[in-house]
């Protein structure tokens, strides 16, 4: 494509921006969590049916799919934008900040949701392509697998998708920058809920008990060892714990404990090897402490891996917008995403918007400060639309 076509682009996407920063505004400040997106989604199908999009509700429980052919062409790109927020009181102060206590987009999807609008309206109204456009707005993104739900729901088998993209914002990474990366992309995430059993006491009176507190201190302590020692330091885990539940006063040693564990892989053989150890470790502790024991082990996201052929097809486009000192190589990260399901089932890329440095943009996500940086608006809007024009020839 040459540069005219590409400055008309960014010109109609900078002209249409204002509205869709004023939809993200709006849709931040009535944030929805996991299959409660309702609002958002009324939204979302209102403005696809509006633009000519066929509109399909419901899929995933609260998912929005909007499709538009034009032309004979027989290819079909998918693009997905999740919509759901996170359980967080927002203390950012905005004008549009949430309006809704303990419920925050502190991840960016309102963001995102904007950005694929924006790119929607234009397609549906500047551009002819070859082909079938799918768009998917996704729920429940954040750690209820809203990706899998819809994969359930039949999503690729109503709307044949030859290859899928997504992206995330990305602090850190100066806006008008665009990172992607082949291979392992996002770390796997799975949880472990480990119970302890042992006999209460009295504080005074330990030796009467069997102390669960105890044996779940030096779990804790004893499980980073796993990582440290057994796994190869060239490949990455992650093992955190989140919770530890015992006990609810000063002067009685507890009859059992309660351990949340969190597990992040980027290797299926790390993440399996991971998972046996921590109940294999638990157990022993648990044995020399005199316990009875139980591991709940829950594999909830693989890892995200991206395809080459589709990362190289979105790193060409993202140089022909951007420029290619704009487009860098930007490594794996130990956070989990549900999209990774969706690779699972058909070829494609998850690609990095920058979203800033410093106060411009720079507060990382899953963070009460947090807001997505408008100014990456219409850089995540030309690059679908570009990426759908290319595709779709």
């Amino acid at each position: 494509m040459n540069q005219a076509p590409l400055a008309e682009l960014h010109q109609s996407i900078q002209t249409l921006s204002p509205e869709f920063v004023e939809i993200r505004r709006k849709i931040h400040a009535h944030p929805e969590l996991a299959f409660e997106e309702r609002q958002t989604s009324d939204l979302v199908a209102g403005r696809l049916a509006a633009w000519g999009y066929e509109v399909h509700r419901g899929m995933g429980t609260t998912g929005v799919v909007g499709r538009l052919r034009k032309g004979q062409g027989s290819k079909a790109l998918g693009i997905r934008a999740d919509m759901d927020a996170l359980p967080i009181q927002e203390k950012t102060g905005l004008d549009y900040a949430s309006t809704i206590a303990g419920k925050m987009h502190a991840c960016g999807h309102d963001g995102h949701t904007a950005i694929l609008l924006c790119a929607a309206r234009y397609l549906s109204e500047s551009v002819n392509f070859n082909g079938t456009l799918n768009l998917i707005f996704q729920p429940a993104e954040e750690n209820e697998g809203g990706a899998l739900r819809m994969l359930d729901d039949g999503l690729f088998e109503q709307f044949p998708c030859d290859e899928i993209y997504a992206l995330h914002n990305s602090p850190g990474l100066p806006v008008g920058q665009i990172g992607v990366i082949a291979g392992p992309a996002m770390a796997s995430f799975d949880r472990a809920t480990v119970t302890l059993r042992g006999r209460g006491a009295h504080g005074a009176m330990p030796h009467h008990g069997i102390d669960a507190m105890q044996c779940a201190a030096s779990i804790v302590l004893g499980l980073q060892s796993i990582v440290s020692r057994e796994i190869d330091a060239l490949k990455s885990a992650v093992i955190t714990v989140g919770s530890i539940q015992a006990g609810t006063t000063y002067n009685v040693v507890p009859d059992s404990a309660t351990i949340k564990i969190g597990v992040r892989t980027l290797d299926p053989q790390v993440r399996t090897l991971v998972e046996a150890r921590i109940s294999e470790f638990v157990a022993a502790q648990a044995q020399s402490f005199r316990l009875q024991s139980e591991v709940i082990y829950e594999r909830k996201y693989p890892v995200l891996v991206n395809h080459d052929a589709q990362t190289e097809r979105a790193r060409q486009a993202a140089i022909r917008l951007v420029g290619a000192d704009n487009v860098v190589e930007r490594p794996p990260v130990m956070g989990s995403e549900d999209f990774a399901y969706m690779l699972e089932h058909r070829p494609g890329a998850y690609i990095r918007l920058g979203n800033g440095l410093g106060e411009d943009g720079g507060c990382m996500v899953h963070n009460p400060l947090y807001d997505f940086n408008d100014k990456a608006l219409p850089v995540g809007a030309a690059f679908w639309a570009h990426l759908t024009q290319s595709y779709l020839v």
